[in-house]
């Protein structure tokens, strides 16, 4: 009996890679997930976005006008790109722009009631992009945080859960794909986000030396808590920014495992809060911590344990 040849055996070999390669593939954004965690991070993100949405809307003529603090010219030359679109670009009179505004306001908070769902994720996400582009230089990490989460609620069966639509509609909060997409969305942002951040920390040479955050707590400027007194202590500083550091560049592969999770996601905590203590960003922090709960525990947000790695 003639063994089979060595090209046979690689043809073999390559189709089964080729098929638990796939298996991994589909089970991992298409495993039907329970819309609970997701309709919590609906009711979180919703209500971030109504109060930055308030904001907007309280000098909504110096954010948006055409005599803004960013006048329409500028702005065009600020975004330079075809696709920054904003609705306010449209609004002739300080009448229509508040209007707008007050759009987004009610969007928002329909958001984060769940009072028809979809349509008011595709109209904050709306009124989201014309903010940001509108006003490009009143933008910061909140708002980025915002945007990465606003795509999720229109994909996923947001309102399914913990909403007025799924009281009075009585929508059957069923494991659906829609929301493992969502959520997955959110992961894979998240691991992206801290990836490049991580890898772009590199190149200064304060990351590398252990200074880093101490070039942060030293800033005047921006620190809300004094902790100067870190200056008697250079090695906790070194230790920490080194830390920090490995956190963020590590994350994209040690936050999938379940032994790791947990480890990265109690970091996550204490990164942003003190980010947020310590640098006046709390609501950047706390954005950025439920994106992070995108990753809780599996049985909390899939119907089976095994669809997560």
């Amino acid at each position: 009996m003639k063994k089979p040849s060595v090209v046979r055996q690689l043809g073999k070999a390559t189709t089964g890679w080729l098929t638990s390669w796939y298996t991994a593939w589909t089970t991992f954004w298409f495993t039907p997930s329970d819309p609970a965690l997701l309709g919590i991070l609906r009711i979180l993100t919703g209500t971030l976005l109504t109060w930055s949405s308030v904001i907007w809307l309280c000098d909504q003529e110096g954010f948006f006008g055409q005599n803004g603090w960013q006048s329409a010219g500028n702005v065009w030359r600020l975004n330079d790109q075809p696709w920054h679109w904003s609705w306010y670009f449209v609004a002739q009179t300080p009448t229509a722009g508040w209007l707008l505004a007050a759009l987004s306001v009610l969007a928002a908070l329909s958001l984060s009631v769940g009072f028809f769902t979809r349509t008011a994720a595709c109209i904050a996400f709306a009124g989201y992009i014309s903010a940001v582009n509108r006003a490009p230089l009143n933008t910061f990490g909140f708002d980025d945080a915002l945007g990465i989460m606003l795509v999720p609620m229109v994909i996923g069966s947001a309102g399914a859960r913990f909403s007025v639509d799924g009281i009075f509609k009585k929508i059957r909060p069923i494991p659906n794909i829609e929301t493992t997409i969502a959520m997955r969305l959110i992961q894979v942002h998240l691991c992206i986000i801290y990836f490049f951040s991580g890898c772009g920390k590199l190149l200064g040479a304060s990351w590398w030396e252990g200074t880093a955050l101490w070039g942060a707590v030293a800033n005047i400027q921006y620190r809300t808590i004094d902790l100067t007194l870190l200056a008697w202590h250079p090695l906790l500083v070194n230790a920490l920014t080194l830390c920090a550091l490995f956190w963020e560049i590590s994350y994209v592969a040690l936050i999938w495992p379940r032994l790791t999770r947990p480890i990265f996601l109690v970091t996550a905590v204490f990164v942003h809060l003190g980010i947020g203590l310590t640098m006046g960003m709390m609501e950047f922090g706390i954005a950025m911590l439920i994106a992070n709960m995108a990753f809780l525990p599996p049985h909390l947000n899939t119907l089976h344990n095994n669809s997560d790695p």
